[in-house]
């Protein structure tokens, strides 16, 4: 088996993962996926996993994120790996999409940019006195 080299994306978040044969390992930022906090990240992060059973067993997943806050970077991983293991099994694909499609198409959504001369937000509006 190949090494598998995949991207995930959320937001400014950006996760580049590896794949490579091996015992099950999963790293995020070199740190143990046991040691990652918070919980709700790992968590996160595990479903692909845990969805594709034993067969991700057999392989180590180590994972680079860079941008972004701590779920943003926890859905940009989510999404890596899922990419890494259907790349190495075809047959997780409808098991994935049936679960959630976002494990293995990227939430395009982005922060709206606030308008200009108005320092306030991207919807607010400006205030009138009539004074």
């Amino acid at each position: 088996m190949k090494v598998i080299n995949k991207s995930g994306k959320r937001k400014t978040a950006i996760a580049r993962a590896t794949m490579k044969p091996g015992k099950g390992i999963v790293k995020i930022n070199r740190t143990y996926l046991e040691n990652y906090s918070p919980d709700l990240a790992r968590l996160k992060i595990k479903e692909p996993i845990a969805l594709a059973g034993d067969f991700a067993n057999k392989f180590d997943f180590y994972v680079r994120v860079i941008g972004g806050g701590w779920q943003s970077q926890a859905e940009a991983a989510r999404l890596a790996i899922a990419r890494c293991l259907v790349e190495a099994n075809k047959a997780l694909k409808p098991i994935y999409v049936a679960y959630d499609r976002r494990l293995l198409v990227a939430d395009t959504r982005r922060k709206e940019e606030r308008k200009p001369n108005d320092s306030s937000g991207a919807r607010a509006k400006r205030q009138k006195s009539y004074r």
